[in-house]
């Protein structure tokens, strides 16, 4: 027997993110949307015929332009709207309604939508205005529509929006004056003016689109929503989104980096200052969050942002025509130096490189470009060269090994001819490898030849430096991408009892209703996680802190204990290299003199004095308004907000991601060693990133952390300060802000001894399992393999890093992969089998698959597997588990069976399997 549940379609495990819930609409993929984007029937619900009105606009463009549904326009005052019968309510329809649009007052919105809930409509698109962008007023309506769609399953867009468009079938749900062009870029935007102004520049310029989304306050339907909509849609190979707040930050981090992987996802995002953000949050009603934090989420989940409306829509183009490139070098041939340089500029601004072109190269260019050449990149043929020894040049220099990528500039000049260069130039493309861009500038005859190469799929750009910063944006995208693929090396144990050592320390400080732990509390909580901090005593006397001192060791410091100070160093409350008892003891007078008369001080912490050298770092994390705790690393010290080298992540870290994050900052080249000084064991700093980023997701009371200075040297690294705030006791443990990716699900942590007695610990898949999971599937049969995926599924495809990634670096909000670990006779770790519970995109159903080794069938734990799987489920609060498996594997069905799901007739041979959880 093979101890395997097959999901529901045999392809499902080669490509994760196709699978989706039967088609309701011929020949698309169905999901909650559907009703939204495809409707068979819709309601109008405030359709009229008063000139230069939304209903009348809105009626107007769902008749011009029929899309093969029906339209009902509801308005109790008139019995036909523009010819066509009215209707009172949509309960007098009489029949299904998938779509209401809704362009009511603000104030009846709530009881509009609880008649379409009553009547079983599917999905509904409020265009109303007046909610929480104008007061308490409208945020009270919000919540009163939150409560009529708990109540049912209708999905809405809005309120406060344009509208939809899916311009493939013709369907224009919006007020605007036309329909936008078919095409294959899906356009989601918060902002409505955008949406029109978008549409009609996309008009003059022959844009086409998937779809065409005005959002608005995303009360029900959000970013996460759409992506995954668009993410499954065939007709949509790019999203584009103009976003000014996230809404359900989980939601969109999950949905990103699951299509991030196949579709690229490309972002602006207003809101960089200040200024920017109070205006973002005025227009849509939300908070917006900080600029750091939203750069963090975009590089998390393989998001490229861009800076302005014309670099969206390029970059789409560049991204669906060019292959990525595989580094950040890129290699400019052009006839004008000028250009060159401008490209140069552009490049480097924009954290791409130059190409440094291999001899070999130099030697093949030096046999037939003038003397007078450029002999470096940029490659200046000069302005004399003709069509073929331009395009020649260009080929060679494609082929070099240390360039990524070619810009090919050109200028008119005497001898440019450029038709003749576009002819050669769409020749050569098609034996590069590499991504081509141009930037051919100039007038009509330019353009007529950029016009060739555009047909060649070469994306032409006005301007050399749009061009170069489009490479750049091309290898960020990219450099985002990797970093979800590597796998992560973590060889150290996190603790498993970690929120309950912390809780004991901060008990005193909840006790007494105080946010703020003192330095001694604070290291406390860093110690519990493992990081490296500095012995310390507390004494409450002078002879106290001198006969601590005598026991530590001279020379020490002497630090204010204070529950209410944190910045001691600014008001004089640390004591440096104090070499004697006399001096502890007259430094511990002069402290408690400072601060005692403001009844802060609570004696003084003595702590060794460290003499070794290293660079000041900060570590820290702070909670944002949308994403939750945001981590910070960097430059520390008393500088730390003046010099401002610092990157932003969001917890939990991997090694891999704790790397990037170093890679961002300027300091990460010192502590590599610089002027002959021994390097920081940056291996060591990045287990220590992945250590801080535990303790600060698992333990959500915990508002800010910081660590300033982390001294770093080449003999190690310690906290020689910290502090330590917490949420306030008002803010109940529900209400507290929860990290914007779930972090590891400890909890589902367990130990069963088969009846052999071999102890197996069953967990959570980790990212860094991807070695084990390799030496798995080596233990696995053809016929194994077979009854798990229904085809003889080769092992280095199994195995391969593509594959494998995907399935140990999961986001845990939509997918557990539960292994069972146990020791071989040598204690090296195993793994004997795995079980995956998957979320399905449509509602709140999941598929469950598991598979156990050869050596291991027939001993109970594939039906261990399966029953902790249930129990997971039900605590994830899954309704319904499906799965399936071949119609003659009877010791399966039997499992199932005593499982207690239902199978379905058979088709095809694959039996599926049902359990319902509530």
């Amino acid at each position: 027997m093979s101890s395997t549940l097959k999901v529901a379609m045999a392809s499902s495990e080669l490509n994760p993110e196709q699978r989706i819930c039967e088609s309701t609409v011929p020949g698309l993929p169905s999901s909650p949307l559907a009703p939204i984007f495809h409707p068979r029937t819709v309601a109008v619900i405030g359709a009229t015929e008063k000139p230069a009105s939304v209903g009348r606009t809105i009626l107007r463009n769902l008749l011009e332009q029929p899309f093969g549904a029906t339209i009902f326009p509801i308005n109790p005052h008139r019995p036909n709207v523009m010819g066509i019968r009215c209707y009172p309510n949509i309960a007098a329809i009489g029949e299904p309604v998938d779509l209401a649009i809704v362009i009511t007052p603000a104030a009846t919105v709530p009881a509009v939508l609880e008649e379409c809930v009553e009547a079983g409509v599917g999905g509904a698109i409020v265009i109303s205005a007046g909610f929480a962008e104008s007061g308490a007023e409208g945020k009270e309506r919000e919540r009163k529509i939150r409560q009529v769609l708990a109540s049912g399953h209708l999905r809405m867009v809005g309120p406060n929006c344009v509208g939809v468009m899916n311009p493939r079938t013709g369907f224009n749900a919006t007020f605007a004056p036309a329909n936008a062009l078919p095409g294959n870029i899906a356009f989601l935007s918060q902002s409505g003016a955008l949406c029109t102004a978008i549409l009609d520049w996309s008009l003059k310029e022959m844009v086409g689109f998937s779809a065409f989304v005005s959002i608005g306050s995303m009360l029900d339907v959000n970013w996460g929503d759409l992506i995954y909509h668009f993410g499954d849609d065939p007709y949509t190979s790019s999203i584009l989104i103009y976003m000014e707040s996230v809404g359900d930050a989980r939601s969109f981090l999950s949905a990103a980096r699951e299509v991030s992987l196949r579709k690229p996802i490309i972002v602006i995002k207003p809101g960089r200052t200040e200024a920017g953000q109070r205006a973002a949050a005025s227009h849509t009603g939300s908070i917006t969050g900080s600029d750091e934090a939203f750069e963090a989420a975009f590089r998390r989940c393989g998001i490229l942002r861009v800076a302005s409306i014309s670099e969206l829509f390029d970059m789409a183009e560049v991204l669906s025509k060019q292959p990525r490139p595989r580094g950040p070098r890129l290699a400019v041939v052009t006839n004008a130096g000028g250009a060159g340089v401008l490209a140069t500029d552009a490049l480097l601004a924009n954290g791409a490189h130059l190409a440094v072109l291999s001899p070999e190269t130099h030697d093949e260019l030096n046999r037939f470009l003038p003397a007078a050449w450029s002999h470096a990149d940029p490659v200046d043929t000069l302005g004399d060269s003709s069509p073929a020894m331009y395009v020649k040049a260009l080929e060679i220099v494609a082929r070099d090994p240390n360039c990524d990528a070619v810009l090919s500039i050109l200028a008119p000049q005497g001898m440019t001819e450029p038709e003749q260069a576009a002819g050669l130039l769409r020749t050569a493309a098609e034996s590069i490898r590499k991504p081509l861009l141009a930037s051919w500038m100039g007038g009509s005859r330019m353009q007529l030849a950029a016009n060739v190469l555009n047909e060649a799929r070469i994306p032409t750009f006005e301007y050399p430096d749009a061009a170069a910063r489009s490479f750049a944006y091309m290898w960020r995208y990219t450099s985002n991408l990797q970093s979800l693929y590597e796998t992560p090396m973590f060889a150290g144990e996190l603790p498993v009892d970690g929120p309950r050592r912390v809780a004991e320390i901060i008990a005193n400080a909840v006790k007494k209703d105080r946010t703020i732990l003192t330095e001694h509390e604070s290291k406390q909580v860093l110690g519990v996680y493992e990081l490296p901090v500095l012995p310390s005593q507390i004494a409450q006397t002078a002879e106290e802190a001198a006969a601590a001192a005598d026991i530590i060791g001279y020379p020490v410091v002497l630090k204010l204990h204070s529950e209410t100070i944190t910045h001691k160093t600014e008001r004089g409350g640390v004591r440096l290299n104090l070499e004697n008892a006399e001096a502890v003891r007259a430094a511990f007078t002069a402290i408690q003199n400072t601060f005692a008369p403001e009844n802060s001080f609570n004696g003084v912490t003595v702590q060794p004095m460290v003499r070794s050298s290293g660079y000041e770092l900060i570590l820290g994390s702070s909670t944002d308004p949308q994403f939750g705790p945001v981590l910070v690393f960097g430059m520390g010290g008393q500088l730390v907000e003046v010099i401002r080298d610092n990157a932003y992540s969001l917890p939990p870290l991997t090694t891999t991601l704790a790397r990037r994050m170093m890679e961002h900052t300027r300091i990460l080249q010192a502590l590599k060693g610089i002027r002959g000084q021994r390097p920081v064991d940056t291996d060591k700093l990045e287990e220590l990133l992945v250590r801080f980023s535990e303790l600060v997701v698992e333990n959500p009371r915990i508002a800010e952390i910081e660590i300033n200075p982390l001294l770093a040297g080449p003999d190690g690294i310690v906290a020689l300060d910290a502090r330590v705030i917490l949420h306030p006791n008002s803010v109940q443990d529900a209400a507290l802000p929860r990290p914007a990716i779930r972090p590891y699900p400890s909890q589902y942590i367990s130990n069963w001894e088969s009846h052999d007695g071999t102890t197996f610990t069953l967990r959570p898949i980790r990212p860094d399992d991807e070695p084990l999971m390799v030496d798995f599937h080596h233990q696995l049969s053809e016929t194994s393999v077979y009854m798990r995926y229904f085809l003889p599924l080769k092992l280095d495809v199994r195995v391969s890093h593509e594959r494998l990634f995907t399935k140990c670096f999961i986001d845990y909000d939509r997918e557990i992969g539960l292994v069972a670990e146990y020791a071989d006779e040598q204690g090296t770790r195993r793994i004997a089998g795995i079980a995956r519970l998957i979320r399905k995109h449509c509602d709140n159903s999941a598929e469950v698959a598991f598979l156990v080794a050869d050596k291991f069938q027939n001993r109970g734990l594939g039906t261990h597997l399966l029953e902790q799987t249930i129990q997971i489920a039900r605590k994830e609060g899954i309704s319904t588990l499906e799965g399936a498996t071949l119609s003659d594997n009877f010791n399966m069905k039997d499992m199932f069976v005593k499982a207690g799901f239902k199978f379905a007739p058979p088709e095809e041979g694959v039996a599926t399997a049902c359990l319902k959880l509530s």
